[in-house]
């Protein structure tokens, strides 16, 4: 199948598709003419890398542990494949990481706005006065 066919059953623009080759993640066979020629298991590897992304993993993580997920509609992960547990583990605490990081920006934002709010409206500060000699 041709790439916008590929698209058309992924939900998955072709501009998207064709980084996901860029970054290693497709690997489709090419025609005399030059172009992408998709197969099947193409459709379940596109849908398992987005299911990837949506978990907040980089496509250079998803790179080194794509070739442990199977399965045609739901992610399927062998036994066989420890380096993978491995990197989700590692992902998962740097996710767990930049989520207290965020919680920690939102209290202080929180912390600025609520003396904002507690300003008279009317106050408007004034220009630094430079005296004269």
């Amino acid at each position: 199948m041709r790439i916008g066919d590929l698209a058309h059953k992924t939900g998955v623009n072709r501009r998207l598709l064709r980084y996901y080759e860029e970054q290693g993640l497709l690997r489709p066979v090419r025609l005399d003419n030059n172009y992408r020629e998709y197969t099947e298991p193409d459709i379940a590897k596109v849908r398992h890398i987005r299911t990837l992304l949506a978990a907040g993993l980089s496509t250079a993580v998803i790179s080194r542990v794509l070739h442990c997920v199977h399965g045609a509609d739901e992610l399927v992960v062998p036994s066989g494949c420890p380096t993978f547990i491995d990197d989700l583990r590692r992902e998962r605490a740097h996710i767990a990481k930049m989520i207290n990081q965020l919680e920690s920006s939102q209290e202080i934002l929180d912390s600025i706005l609520d003396a904002a709010l507690q300003q008279p409206a009317d106050v408007t500060p004034k220009p630094a006065s430079h005296a004269s000699p």
